[in-house]
């Protein structure tokens, strides 16, 4: 069956093709009469707008793209869900490229899309280099979320890791921890960095000294790390007396290796995690956790490709680079506090 066109529409709404041209594209100076006769006649006919012809004309693909570390880490899934809700506002749809964080497949997601494949890229680096920046195709905006220890001028954004660790960490020693340990030291991620000096940060204003066989490196971030270091840490001849993981999945995996040692969440340790992503609010005890505004990250990234992408389109005045912070809260759980009851 052949597609509705835009004669087919002007034909039967008895008008002309411009006229029902600008009711498509949203001109607002069109006749009410004329307008309601285009959309009756658009519902009659079943017309689609053809949106690929449209954004070549503008100058658009239509497409930007999302390149990540793993779309199985919750945190990632669940921002790639509201990246797409963003997108879809500005009629965009969503390219996701999953890299694994290796520098050869992140560098191969970045060069091979140019501006005539998208529109813009939202990236997650874990493994590229300030040089690896300088082969991108040009001509298409890039927006960095989360942290990466890479000088390069694109914008950024990203919730504060440092006092986020702080917080989560100060919120252990305000309900009496003493021994606090940490997993998730790695050389190779931005974050873990961060989040490390905000947990060193925590200690010392707690003044605990911080004792190195208490932070636990994770080469990667998945719940079987997080029950590998717990155990470790409950094979201490001290143990400790709480935990920051520094992410959700790690701190599954530490509950679940201190239930299996018999070791009572949190009596006898207190777990926070880090990103709440929806499994933490089910786990059982219930996980406490740092909750940044994955929404607020998502639309933020998708305004500034937008930004740019306009500024290019009308060659305005590039805006200087963003560089901008999102907001964070420490959710407070059963992991730290056990399970309330309301008042009788």
């Amino acid at each position: 069956m052949r597609a509705a066109t835009l004669k087919d529409v002007a034909v039967l709404a008895g008008v002309s093709v411009k006229t029902v041209s600008n009711v498509v594209n949203g001109y607002a100076f069109v006749k009410p009469e004329n307008r309601r006769k285009v959309e009756e006649a658009l519902i009659a006919t079943g017309y689609r707008p053809n949106i690929g012809a449209r954004n070549l004309r503008r100058g658009k693909t239509g497409f930007i793209a999302l390149v990540l570390p793993e779309l199985s880490i919750p945190y990632f899934g669940e921002l790639a869900g509201l990246v797409i809700t963003a997108a879809q506002a500005h009629g965009w749809n969503v390219l996701i490229e999953q890299t694994q964080g290796t520098r050869d497949r992140e560098r191969t997601a970045l060069t091979s899309m140019g501006p005539h494949m998208i529109d813009g890229a939202i990236l997650s680096p874990q493994a590229l280099s300030a040089e690896d920046f300088a082969d991108l195709a040009p001509g298409v905006p890039l927006v960095m979320v989360g942290e990466h220890a890479v000088d390069v001028p694109i914008d950024h954004v990203a919730i504060d890791n440092v006092l986020a660790a702080r917080t989560a960490v100060g919120h252990l020693a305000a309900i009496g921890r003493r021994r606090i340990a940490s997993i998730g030291r790695n050389p190779h991620r931005g974050t873990a960095a961060l989040r490390l000096e905000g947990y060193r940060a925590a200690l010392a204003e707690a003044g605990l000294a911080e004792d190195e066989e208490l932070s636990v490196p994770a080469l990667e971030y998945h719940r079987r790390d997080g029950a590998q270091a717990m155990s470790r840490l409950l094979d201490l001849p001290e143990r400790p007396d709480a935990v920051f993981c520094f992410n959700d999945l790690l701190a599954i995996g530490a509950l679940r290796a201190a239930a299996d040692r018999g070791v009572r969440v949190p009596e006898d340790l207190a777990i926070v995690g880090f990103d709440n992503t929806e499994e933490s609010a089910y786990s059982i005890p219930s996980l406490t956790t740092i909750a940044p505004d994955k929404k607020a990250i998502a639309e933020t990234a998708v305004s500034l490709i937008h930004g740019r992408s306009t500024d290019a389109a009308e060659n305005a005045t590039p805006f200087d680079l963003q560089d901008i912070q999102t907001p964070f809260a420490l959710e407070i759980r059963e992991s730290t506090i056990g399970r309330t009851r309301a008042p009788a």
